[in-house]
């Protein structure tokens, strides 16, 4: 089942009183979701109180020149990885001295996947600096849409849960 507009603005609304409640910015550095997390924050009116930025690094030299993922980490480990999601939120963090940042890396597909990162993978982080970070991977099924619908919501959700830690 795909997740709804509906299931998104709500978690984008709970998502942004947890930010409001706390009187944090956040940032986002997104590849395959495109921009899509900023876009739920800022559907809601005064998204201007708690969404700092928000960054598209699509490309590996997006990564590297805006939010300084080194080039060894990408040819090491792949942009869809661990270590270049951990990278993205510290560069974003440094880059805007937003309060919180998420990143987001993955193959939407349909194409671009491999046996060891196939289609419907995607690597998520978040967090307020290196010693207090969130990383997980997750494997979504069905059209390139609802894989980044599922990576939209799974990231709005998680920063929440994160924050109310």
């Amino acid at each position: 089942m795909s997740v709804t507009d509906s299931q998104l603005k709500a978690a984008g609304s709970e998502l942004a009183m947890a930010l409001m409640r706390r009187k944090l910015w956040i940032t986002t550095a997104e590849s395959c979701t495109g921009g899509w997390v900023a876009k739920a924050l800022t559907d809601r009116p005064g998204s201007s109180e708690y969404v700092h930025s928000g960054l598209v690094t699509y490309s590996n030299d997006a990564k590297q020149r805006l939010l300084g993922v080194r080039g060894e980490t990408l040819q090491v480990h792949g942009a869809v990885s661990e270590a270049v999601v951990r990278e993205m939120v510290a560069g974003a963090l440094a880059a805007t001295g937003a309060d919180v940042a998420v990143a987001i890396s993955g193959v939407a597909g349909p194409g671009g996947g491999s046996v060891e990162k196939p289609v419907g993978t995607v690597w998520f982080a978040w967090g307020r600096g290196p010693e207090d970070m969130v990383a997980s991977r997750m494997h979504f099924h069905g059209s390139r849409d609802d894989i980044r619908r599922e990576a939209v919501l799974y990231v709005l959700q998680g920063v929440k849960n994160f924050l109310a830690d």
